[in-house]
């Protein structure tokens, strides 16, 4: 480690595990001073221990929760550097068929603690803040069974590159980290194809690392995506489904292993 960290303080949203108990791993082995706010305080609490940061129950979904976070990161190490706004999940299966307050809940949080995150830790910040923002793949290649999550993605996307233009004239910087599949409980139940071959979450944090000591609007994880994924959006209607099939995505979240996946489904909705 280089240690380009040292003196920073850091925050993060759903950092008890998978992508943002990575990132805290890393950034703290660079030198950061972590904070990690999830609904899960007591698993939060472990994965702090490894690196010696602070836990705190956090539900992003609620300004005031998110408010209360930040202010006892400011209070406790002085000031607030940086915010990775991690937390977020994915509700699988067609629109119609499932349940339907537990598919907004997926607003609530990916999208909607977002804003809150976003809001409150650059109202924080000082000039040289980041704010970096977990979106996904799947924000720019929607795939069926997955409406509302890809919905949620491709708005983070959209309010990260419109808000880093407000707050870049006051020395703040928002990135955006488009994971592709990635290997914690978030996929369970799924059976990545060749192209979805998941990558592991330190190759997100790594991601993330990159636009903190380098700002810019977005990294994709894996790089080789991030040309395919921002030509989607120009790829004809009418071969998007003949696409999917031939990559074999058309079914990768509709026909999914429902018993390998409910103990994640049976999961808080609002989870930090």
């Amino acid at each position: 480690m280089t240690g380009t960290l040292n003196g920073k303080v850091v925050a993060i949203t759903g950092g008890a595990q998978g992508i943002g108990a990575a990132t805290a791993r890393l950034l703290a082995r660079e030198g950061a001073s972590v904070v990690i706010g999830d609904l899960d305080v007591d698993l939060a609490k472990k994965s702090a221990e490894e690196y010696d940061g602070l836990a705190l129950p956090l539900d992003v979904a609620d300004r005031d929760s998110v408010a209360s976070f930040l202010d006892a990161t400011v209070a406790e190490h002085g000031r607030i550097d940086v915010l990775v706004n991690n937390a977020g999940f994915m509700v699988l299966g067609r629109l119609l068929e499932q349940d339907y307050a537990h598919q907004l809940a997926q607003i609530d949080v990916n999208f909607t603690g977002v804003v809150h995150g976003t809001y409150e830790g650059a109202s924080r910040m000082r000039a040289g803040g980041v704010i970096v923002n977990i979106a996904s793949l799947a924000g720019r290649l929607p795939l069926p069974g997955s409406a509302v999550y890809s919905g949620t993605k491709a708005a983070v996307l959209a309010f990260s590159e419109a808000v880093d233009d407000e707050l870049a004239p006051q020395g703040i910087r928002v990135c955006a980290v488009l994971p592709s599949f990635t290997n914690t409980h978030l996929i369970d139940g799924t059976e990545a194809t060749g192209l979805l071959k998941p990558v592991e979450p330190e190759d997100v944090a790594a991601a993330v690392l990159r636009r903190i000591q380098k700002p810019k609007l977005t990294a994709t994880v894996p790089r080789l995506f991030s040309v395919g994924g921002a030509s989607w959006s120009l790829t004809a209607a009418k071969a998007k489904p003949w696409l999917r099939r031939r990559l074999g995505l058309e079914h990768v979240f509709t026909d999914y292993d429902r018993e390998a996946r409910a103990e994640y489904d049976h999961r808080p909705t609002r989870m930090g």
